[in-house]
């Protein structure tokens, strides 16, 4: 049983399309692809049935702290009981991110991402986790995006590169109160995000709370046109008091003083223009954050959950349908052990989907051992017939709900 670093147990592939797959494989009898596809309808139904029950317990341990909800509790919580329900919440959806074969980011993962900059098309931001009472960051799917910038110098130009980058960013935070966050953050709530294609070097940008940091260059160019303004103003207030002292006069220091005002209002505008300069600046690198963040923000909190708990449903239905498939098509009449199995899926997808995963075995023959359509002899696995597994499924289902005493 190979094992891979550079793959992931995810399945890219849509469920219908895997279907559709193993219908065309020649090894099916052709008088056997209605019960097969019969099959995967009731792996379908049976899976879709037990993952529904865990959107419940999920809406219900959100409820609490849905930020967006509309609805009341009849009996609002105690402390304590929010904070078991909190708890019972990020198990939940830890468990949840572990099924759609999401990896979880620990902190020492942020920091070392937060270490090298920003990217070319990202802004460098400084995150404070003492605005953080929970986080957790969840991704899948490393690679590589291409990204086009214009050109430093030959602004007609462009450039492509290619950008170390999360495919699926997930994060689920509850946030407490803090100076960062300003008087109207909602500290009681619980916030879910999901994101594509965030490239490594920008990780803190899906952060709250986190401050822009301008690039040396533009800081670099503020603080030198400052520092040159305030010292011309210093020198040029000097002089003048100097040379107006010198003058053996009734009311030179009064003359002074009206010399002095010129270059002070001077250097007191310059100030301003400064600090409104900055300000523009800022507004200009909140407005980049945003528009870089809006193509890649997926969706948000209840929508997160319900659209990751769709995607752990189809990941298990594939896992189920290709070891049960490949077991019942292409398994010699012994079976194979689970090595063996793990084995020929990925060369199954690899061979006819051009598919390179590492196929999470151990996971799929717990399925499809407790669904009752393969059966273990020893260290050998084996698919039960098409008819008979058809059988066992219908049973399960029929009998999800017992209500007939006849």
């Amino acid at each position: 049983m190979a094992e891979y670093e550079d793959r992931e147990h995810y399945i890219p592939l849509r469920k219908s399309d895997l279907v559709g797959l193993l219908l065309s494989d020649k090894k099916l009898p052709p008088d056997a692809r209605e019960d097969f596809k019969q099959f995967c309808k009731l792996i379908s139904a049976v899976f879709h049935f037990e993952y529904l029950e865990r959107l419940e317990r999920l809406k219900d341990s959100f409820a609490p702290f849905d930020p967006d909800s509309q609805t009341r509790p009849l009996k609002p919580l105690s402390l304590d009981q929010k904070e078991k329900r909190l708890d019972q919440l990020f198990a939940e959806f830890t468990s949840l991110m572990e099924r759609a074969n999401f990896k979880r980011l620990t902190k020492a993962d942020i920091e070392a991402a937060m270490e090298g900059g920003a990217s070319d098309w990202g802004i460098n931001m400084e995150v404070d986790f003492n605005v953080f009472e929970r986080l957790e960051l969840f991704m899948r799917g490393e690679g590589k995006v291409k990204r086009i910038k214009k050109h430093p110098f030959f602004f007609w130009k462009k450039t492509e590169k290619s950008v170390d980058s999360y495919g699926r960013l997930v994060l689920m935070l509850k946030l407490r109160p803090h100076k960062r966050l300003g008087p109207n953050a909602n500290t009681q709530g619980v916030y879910f995000k999901l994101f594509k294609d965030i490239p490594k070097l920008d990780l803190e940008m899906i952060l709250p709370g986190a401050r822009i940091q301008m690039p040396r260059g533009t800081k670099g160019k503020m603080g030198a046109s400052l520092l040159g303004t305030v010292g011309y103003g210093i020198y040029k207030v000097w002089f003048d008091i100097i040379t107006a002292a010198k003058m053996a006069v009734g009311g030179a220091l009064t003359f002074a003083g009206q010399a002095a005002l010129g270059p002070l209002v001077l250097l007191g505008g310059y100030g301003y223009k400064q600090y409104a300069g900055y300000q523009i600046t800022k507004q200009t690198y909140s407005k980049m954050l945003t528009e870089s963040l809006y193509y890649q923000n997926l969706d948000n909190n209840s929508g997160v959950l319900t659209q990751l708990l769709d995607e752990a449903e189809e990941q298990e239905c594939r896992e189920a349908i290709l070891a049960y498939f490949c077991l019942l098509e292409h398994a010699p009449p012994q079976g194979w052990t689970a090595p063996m199995l793990d084995d020929y899926v990925e060369m199954y997808l690899e061979g006819n989907a051009n598919l390179k995963v590492d196929f999470e075995i151990g996971d799929a023959l717990d399925k499809v051992e407790r669904l009752g359509v393969v059966e273990k002899q020893g260290e050998f696995y084996k698919a039960v017939p098409l008819p008979a597994a058809l059988e066992r499924l219908d049973y399960r289902w029929d009998n999800y709900f017992q209500y007939n005493k006849a």
